[in-house]
């Protein structure tokens, strides 16, 4: 059975000696000439950076936790067309059916997520998988990679059913200034991963690659998506726009494993490169998730200049100092905020309790196809 607690810094391996170690550019991609000589990997050949154990040898696993999340993937397979979007159609369309502040809120959401979608894909196939020398985690990538694809599909398929000015929204993230100072941050903590000269094997380097992990999986996926989510399961609950709240629920299974995958892995390279996480460094991402957190809440502002009913931008900046705090903590960090509480409660069973039917924080403990779900 899928181990679904939280993920920890517990340590899974021993950590070896520092040892700096260059691997050359055919030894990381594993395309370089075969050596006819080479003997079978073991296990404590892999490592999850710096690897010279043949990337192409799924077997033996040495990260198990890594190959379940891929299983969980699979068994989590949907498509957005699945979910009917008449109902989203007719509110749409109604001259009474939704505020303006609502239609606001959804257009915004949707401009950002277009493109955050596709910023997170292409850090993982240029930047992630080709530093990432394991291949049970590479091959969790390779799955997630599919995911953004559907996610962007999703958006997709909303904005062509809704008759949505399709240049607006997937444009967003260029002409709305909240939503381009946050694809600008991502950016700036991910393009020179995208140097072709760039390798791991120093410090610097390494604390590099850190950065990258912490800026998408904990900060991208794991803080950032979560002004969105509320906003739409909040008009889910009042039975506004449910399509698109169920087409949510899908991507934020996802998500939950996308951020789960991704704390294991900076934990597990904590352990085995325990000289990468100073003092220094752990301030520089204590300081990353504070300044990400006052990015969302400028956007929340943006997205809900009054509010609607039973969410506004205040709710929403208590909420990101609260998601802040919890990333910390599953990092091994000091919170960044007082000690702040979830300011909605009506999000609680889905998102903070460890119960069966858990799409956020925590995690399912049995994934279905996704057209085979129940909500209920």
């Amino acid at each position: 059975m899928l181990d679904w607690s939280e993920p920890s810094a517990s340590p899974r391996q021993t950590p070896p000696p520092v040892v700096v170690q260059f691997v050359t550019q055919a030894e990381q991609t594993g395309l370089g000439m075969i050596d006819r000589r080479g003997g079978r990997v073991s296990v404590d050949d892999k490592r999850m950076i710096n690897c010279r154990a043949d990337v192409n040898q799924l077997l033996p696993l040495k990260y198990k936790w890594a190959w379940e999340k891929y299983l969980a993937g699979c068994n989590n397979h949907w498509m957005p067309t699945e979910v009917s979007m008449q109902a989203d159609i007719a509110l749409w369309k109604s001259r009474d059916g939704l505020t303006e502040d609502e239609r606001r809120a959804i257009k915004r959401n949707l401009g950002f997520f277009a493109a955050s979608e596709s910023l997170v894909a292409n850090n993982i196939v240029l930047a992630i998988y080709r530093h990432l020398t394991n291949p049970e985690c590479r091959q969790y990538l390779l799955r997630q990679s599919f995911e953004e694809a559907v996610h962007t599909h999703t958006f997709q398929y909303i904005v062509e059913s809704l008759g949505l000015d399709e240049g607006e929204l997937f444009n967003m993230y260029r002409e709305v200034p909240s939503i381009t100072d946050k694809a600008a941050w991502a950016l700036k903590h991910t393009q020179h991963l995208d140097n072709p000269d760039f390798r791991t094997g120093t410090p610097q380097a390494d604390q590099a690659f850190l950065r990258d992990l912490v800026a998408f999986y904990v900060i991208f996926e794991g803080m950032w998506f979560y002004t969105g989510f509320a906003q739409i399961l909040s008009l889910g609950r009042r039975n506004k726009m449910v399509g698109i709240a169920e087409q949510y629920q899908y991507i934020l299974r996802d998500e939950s494993i996308h951020l789960n995958f991704g704390i294991d892995v900076i934990n597990q390279i904590k352990i085995e490169n325990p000289h990468l996480w100073t003092k220094a460094f752990q301030d520089e991402v204590r300081a990353m998730v504070r300044e990400a957190a006052e990015l969302e809440a400028a956007y929340g502002r943006d997205t809900m200049p009054r509010g609607f009913l039973g969410l506004n931008a205040a709710l929403c900046e208590s909420y990101m100092h609260f998601i802040a705090n919890r990333r910390c903590a599953q990092l091994g960090l000091q919170r960044v905020f007082d000690e702040t509480e979830n300011p909605f409660p009506w999000m609680s069973e889905a998102m903070d309790l460890k119960k069966e039917k858990n799409f956020f924080e925590t995690r399912v403990i049995e994934y279905q196809n996704g057209g085979a779900l129940s909500w209920e």
